[in-house]
């Protein structure tokens, strides 16, 4: 590029040259015309930040991150509701930093802590914490899933007493967060599991677009929306739940995805298995992604173009408030034994017995994706509200 635009200089000069008084003027006003504007610098998705304080905890109606882990711990024997209070101090004074893009207060490796991509932390309580502050606090629903024919649990990827979601769109934020307060949890806690999970980069796809999972499906396309009404009544508790108000319910399950046998299927199966087209996420009634499908629409033969057996038909439902807010992510592990991919189904309402329970017991039933799906980790959490400055998660439940 530098010889070529030397060369362009001296022809430039050679005509001008050759041309006397007229090139002397073009010369003039070559020098004289304003420079070209110079470009805003783009600001760097890493230097994006998302409130740790607020009404709410972040991490919820936040726009999913790219990545995510999932580390759940189980209370030391001797740790007391003073303890807790301990222990959620700590862990809300470091998220915020670390949220922030500042080390966490004792960070061994700050400069990790620098890239903050969106970075949220988002706690969760299971019933195990609850009982050991106040026994008579723990909502009814705060218990494990009931049994459904399909699942195949492992107890190591089950209830826990403390969960504590990260997210961000760079995995070594994801990375340096969780191991920065896993340190803070470690005089308090006894790690019980981690699941991490991901989803496309960020800026491969327009924001908003809706994920795909291993199988290749559009994947969480009828979802309330965040910031509405129906996201607010659907998700968050009312005023009157106490010391979860203004808090939700989150159901974490990990699901095995068969890919192996799902190879095995041609694209109509396997839309017929959903009932969406693969390509758009459309139902097989037509229109688009979020379109409603039409579960009365019959073929030229008289049956019914989204089968009985179809995931779309048992998931769906005549009671509005039997609906979840879906943040899922996939896993791919294969490195070491057998691989394993799948989903890590994240759903957050207001009252999971209330809300997932009645949506799973019809898949359970009937919905033909059971046979290349198989839920091995459940676990449920109450996800308490977000805090103010200078307070901590869990305030709430610990200083009612």
């Amino acid at each position: 590029m530098a010889s070529r635009i030397s060369r362009r200089g001296l022809l430039l000069g050679g005509a001008a040259a050759g041309v006397g008084a007229a090139g002397g003027a073009l010369g003039h006003r070559w020098a004289t015309a304003d420079p070209p504007p110079v470009a805003e610098e783009a600001v760097l998705n890493g230097e994006r930040t998302v409130p740790f304080h607020g009404p709410h905890q972040a991490g919820v109606e936040t726009p999913p991150q790219s990545h995510a882990s999932f580390a759940a711990f189980d209370l030391g024997r001797e740790v007391d509701a003073d303890g807790v209070r301990r222990l959620m101090r700590l862990l809300s004074d470091d998220a915020a930093r670390l949220t922030r893009g500042e080390p966490a207060l004792a960070d061994t490796e700050p400069e990790l802590a620098t890239v903050p991509a969106r970075l949220t932390v988002t706690f969760g309580f299971g019933r195990g914490l609850v009982e050991r502050v106040d026994p008579g606090a723990v909502p009814e629903w705060l218990r494990p899933l009931p049994e459904f024919d399909h699942d195949d649990l492992d107890p190591d990827r089950g209830e826990a007493d403390l969960l504590i979601q990260v997210c961000a769109d760079d995995p070594v934020t994801v990375s340096h967060a969780v191991r920065m307060l896993g340190k803070d949890a470690r005089a308090f806690t006894v790690p019980r599991w981690t699941q991490t999970g991901f989803r496309r980069a960020h800026g491969s796809e327009s924001d908003g677009t809706t994920m795909r999972n291993l199988m290749g499906q559009v994947d969480g396309t009828v979802n309330p929306r965040p910031g509405t009404a129906d996201f607010d009544d659907l998700v968050w508790r009312d005023t009157d739940q106490g010391w979860l108000t203004g808090g939700t319910g989150l159901v974490l399950r990990r699901i095995v995805t068969h890919l192996d046998t799902w190879d095995e299927l041609d694209r109509p199966a396997r839309e017929a298995v959903i009932g969406r087209r693969v390509a758009d996420g459309a139902p097989l009634t037509g229109g688009g992604e979020h379109d409603e499908v039409d579960l009365t629409a019959t073929d030229a033969s008289g049956l019914t173009v989204v089968p009985a057996f179809a995931h779309v038909r048992r998931a769906r439902t005549d009671d509005p408030g039997e609906r979840i807010f879906r943040r899922g992510y996939n896993y791919d592990l294969r490195d070491h034994g057998t691989p394993e991919a799948g989903l890590l189904f994240a759903a957050f309402q207001a009252d999971p017995v209330r809300q997932f329970v009645p949506i799973q017991r019809r898949l359970d039933e009937l919905d033909l994706l059971n046979e290349w799906v198989t839920t091995v980790g459940s676990a449920v959490f109450a996800v308490p509200p977000g805090c103010e400055e200078g307070d901590y998660v869990g305030r709430t439940l610990l200083e009612p």
